[in-house]
């Protein structure tokens, strides 16, 4: 069994939240590779996809929408699962929150078997505006690691045939 994680992110929060869940994925006997999603991947050589992407304003990372786009066809014929990262504030890790509606697009394009909204993180010295502005007021970690990895071990569960993974 082969999986593969892919990621956009633009300040690499999303990156690291990719790499729990690939770190997650290897330890349950998931041959696992994580990759930034702009990158041109042969994704028919995965059995399983996973699909995350930053939330700003609102909007799923930019090369997490071009991935399903461009892969559309190969991704529908497998398990996927697409997750989003973003609320600067605790709010993932107490409710469900549902996908934007891109993110309800690339789901209902592919198929996908789930989806999950996680806390995202923005650092103290970010630059660019908005983002620095926003630092002034919201800067902080809301990655829940524990959260991440027990969704990821879901999703292996479901690969395995132990059920499906929101």
């Amino acid at each position: 069994m082969r999986a593969l994680v892919v990621y956009g992110t633009k300040r690499a929060g999303t990156f690291g939240i990719a790499e729990w869940i690939g770190d997650t994925l290897t330890e349950a006997g998931i041959q696992t590779d994580v990759r930034p999603a702009d990158h041109r991947i042969h994704v028919s050589d995965y059995d399983a996809v996973i699909i995350g992407g930053a939330l700003y304003t609102g909007r799923w990372h930019r090369h997490a929408r071009r991935f399903v786009k461009r892969y559309a066809d190969v991704l529908s014929g497998r398990p996927v699962w697409l997750f989003s990262s973003g609320p600067l504030d605790d709010s993932a890790s107490t409710t469900e929150i549902p996908p934007v509606p891109q993110v309800r697009q690339a789901m209902d394009r592919i198929g996908a078997r789930g989806h999950i909204t996680f806390g995202g993180r923005l650092l103290p010295d970010a630059k660019g505006f908005p983002a620095s502005a926003m630092a002034k007021k919201s800067a902080g970690d809301w990655r829940d690691p524990a959260r991440v990895r027990s969704w990821a071990t879901g999703v292996a569960a479901d690969l395995r045939g132990g059920g499906q993974t929101g």
